[in-house]
């Protein structure tokens, strides 16, 4: 009996050393010092554990002793490792842990850019709000020009930003240049862009400091990226005084291909003999657009991507010439232009991701510039040479290829690395009355970027750029940096640094093919603040330039160019949105202030450009009415007067400034509504929506500049054709009803 009780005694006094307890606890924090709820605490290799608290406090008994590691976890956050030793007594632990970057949480790099598609986290505008800004008549660029940093320049097409020039700013289509996104110059007369902006899923607007993907621009990029699929099979037409069009898109049963066509006419005859117009129009406008596309789904989340559009337009359009009482100055453009682009993207193994890119444009303008008299005909000036210089027949012929290649790679986190390749082959033929002048260029690019995300916090995008061009003979490497810290909920600052190139115009390179790259340099700092609901932004900037063409006289209309010019800019932009504030109201305001100066061109000093006024901004309204199914659209803008100049040349062959001034204010109230019917019960599905617009309801005369006679002693006003511009529509579609959609997204 002593003998078994001895046993179990030692028996007991064993299994009490064996199973003894060690307790652990402590606290986990992110890196700010707020405590983690929810992450798991765990011996390596044991049952041992817990689960962190609320208040991120954690405890737990393991009977393990020695070296051991504790492992860390939770989601959304990296996990971490930690070697330790258990001696039988209470060990106080408390612990870090980093979050992991996250595509919802992480800051991102917003300093020179601005976000506007579908798809976009963090989108400025919407495909939507382009179409129904009130003056923008779904034109992209005008409904861009109510952002902080463009200009309001109504008598000549392009995007005017930061104190660069509308040939600044470049337009890519699915990572491809476009080369004419325009439709042709007509004399004093701004043309809208050539694009829907239903075409496009995603669009960025960089008013600098754009990545290094993309190059040949100044100031700024308009990035823009196609549809991938449509959400259903549709037809759709239009109806107005102005134009009609019909088209369809066609999605496959299995949802991996789908096709579309469209077509449409425009005529502004019923237009004009209801508005009357400044200039007299002897051949009425008359447009012709036409586009197709397929995409296709590949294996493993792949897409191919083909968009083709041609268009063809002509008028002709007499204004009083400014030398004479009476004589007529007749414009005569035949254009024609025809676009192609191809994409395709692709995953590969291991993390990466290649995109493959091509397009192929042609643009051609016939154009004849007559000096005509009271009767409309033809005069010659055989003897006056700046006359002979207002008779001229053109025939400009652009033709740009492309080709670009980029391969991703994913790296940790949200970070990832890329490098790629770009060619452009150019082929300018321009016959100048019988004068006929070839420009070829090949341009290669290299680049290379990388995004780093440290944390959710702290992210950084470095990358840099290689250009050479044939023409030029020159080569250029143009760094690229973009840093951006979250300061807050919602809240982060951005910066960035770059140095751009750009070509000379090849108007200029056809009369001085010697000249070199022009150059800018961009520094940005950004101040952003944003939701779903309302966005803040606050941004600096300052950029140097330099070898910009400066304007050499040789003689009556004939010039040399030099890259010996310069300048700068600088300024602040502010912009604030608000969906929250008011029920069903949706608004934004922008201001932009800037300070700029250039020697260029025919510009005797440095000076403040004629398309740059001070002072801008815009407020722009919109209430949706669910009940109605109806929206109103409200834009005003307001921009201080822009500086003109009259410059000659005097005795010594040199411009001088024979007069100056400042044009009066610019304004402009805008108004557009749209009506959704209630068609339900209509068999197939239709969707209808009837809209009106009235621009510049006020009716306020805008002056842009100034045009001067060739002694200097007389000078006219740059006047829009008219005062006020109405368009009325009613657009349909079968086979898809988007009314609640409509309403869903405020339209």
């Amino acid at each position: 009996m002593i003998k078994n009780l001895a046993i179990v005694l030692s028996l007991l006094l064993t299994s009490s050393g064996v199973f003894s307890q060690t307790q652990i606890s402590g606290i986990v924090n992110d890196t700010k010092g707020h405590p983690v709820p929810g992450a798991s605490i765990s011996v390596k290799n044991s049952f041992d554990g817990a689960t962190s608290d609320s208040l991120g406090k954690y405890s737990f008994s393991s009977t393990d002793t020695g070296l051991q590691t504790l492992k860390v976890s939770s989601v959304g956050y990296r996990s971490i490792e930690v070697t330790f030793q258990i001696s039988g007594k209470s060990i106080q632990m408390n612990l870090q842990i980093k979050e992991e970057p996250n595509e919802l949480k992480a800051v991102t790099i917003s300093a020179g850019s601005f976000a506007a598609g579908d798809s976009k986290r963090g989108a400025v505008m919407s495909s939507l709000d382009i179409a129904t800004t009130a003056g923008s008549n779904a034109d992209i660029t005008a409904a861009l020009k109510t952002l902080p940093g463009t200009q309001q320049v109504g008598e000549q097409e392009g995007l005017f930003v930061r104190g660069g020039t509308g040939q600044e700013t470049k337009q890519f289509i699915d990572g491809s240049l476009v080369n004419n996104p325009y439709y042709t110059s007509v004399p004093d007369i701004s043309t809208r862009g050539r694009f829907s902006p239903f075409l496009f899923k995603g669009t960025i607007f960089s008013t600098g400091g754009y990545s290094a993907l993309y190059g040949q621009a100044l100031s700024s990029v308009l990035l823009l990226e196609s549809v991938d699929m449509p959400e259903r099979s549709e037809i759709d037409a239009s109806i107005s005084p102005i134009v009609v069009g019909v088209g369809t898109q066609q999605l496959a049963d299995n949802k991996k291909y789908s096709w579309g066509m469209s077509y449409s006419y425009v005529n502004a005859a019923v237009y004009f003999g209801l508005v009357s117009q400044r200039p007299d129009y002897f051949r009425l406008p008359a447009f012709h657009n036409a586009d197709a596309n397929f995409r296709i789904k590949t294996n493993n989340g792949g897409m191919i991507k083909y968009y083709t559009t041609f268009a063809y337009n002509d008028l002709g359009l007499r204004t009083q010439d400014i030398d004479s009482p009476t004589l007529k100055n007749a414009f005569d453009l035949t254009n024609h232009n025809w676009y192609n682009n191809l994409s395709w993207r692709q995953p590969l193994n291991n993390g990466w991701r290649m995109t493959l890119m091509t397009s192929f444009s042609t643009n051609l303008d016939n154009i004849q510039q007559q000096v005509q008299g009271p009767d409309n005909q033809p005069r010659i000036f055989p003897d006056t040479a700046y006359m002979q210089s207002k008779n001229f027949i053109l025939a400009n012929k652009q033709n740009l290829t492309t080709g670009k290649a980029v391969f991703e790679k994913k790296l940790s986190g949200l970070s990832s690395f890329r490098f790629g390749a770009e060619y452009w082959y150019n082929n300018n033929p321009l016959t100048y009355n019988d004068t006929l002048k070839v420009l070829h260029d090949q341009l290669i690019s290299g680049f290379s970027e990388v995004n780093i995300f440290l944390t959710n916090e702290l992210a950084a995008q470095l990358g840099v750029r290689y250009e050479y061009s044939t023409l030029l003979k020159q080569s250029d490497v143009g760094p690229r940096v973009s840093l951006a810290y979250k300061t807050g909920k919602d809240a982060q600052i951005s910066a960035a640094y770059g140095i751009f190139y750009e070509k000379p115009d090849n108007q200029q390179l056809f009369y001085s093919p010697d000249l070199k790259f022009t150059e800018a340099t961009h520094y940005i700092l950004n101040f952003q603040k944003m939701n779903k609901d309302q966005i803040f932004r606050l941004e600096a900037y300052y950029k140097i330039y330099n070898n910009l063409v400066k304007t050499v006289p040789m003689g009556y209309n004939y010039f040399n160019y030099t890259n010996g010019g310069s300048g700068y800019a600088d300024g602040i932009d502010f912009f604030w949105r608000d969906k929250k504030t008011f029920k069903d109201f949706d608004y934004w305001i922008s201001y932009s202030y800037i300070d700029t100066k250039r020697q260029f061109m025919n510009y005797p000093s440095k000076i403040t450009p004629d398309f740059v006024a001070n002072n801008t901004a815009s407020l722009v309204m919109k209430r949706f009415i669910t009940n109605w199914k109806a929206g109103f659209n409200l834009t005003y803008t307001f921009a201080t007067g822009r500086p003109y100049y009259n410059f000659m040349v005097n005795n010594e062959g040199k411009f001088f400034t024979a007069d100056e001034g400042r044009t009066i204010d610019y304004q402009s109230l805008n108004f557009s509504c749209e009506y959704i019917p209630s068609l339900s019960k209509v068999k197939p599905k239709t969707f209808i929506v009837l809209f009106a617009s009235m621009s510049n309801i006020l009716g306020y005369n805008a002056i842009y500049g100034y045009h001067y006679s060739f002694n200097g002693q007389t000078k006219q006003p740059i006047t829009p054709p008219a005062n006020r511009f109405y368009f009325v529509g009613c657009f349909l579609s079968w086979g898809v009803d988007r009314t609640q959609d409509a309403i869903n997204n405020n339209l």
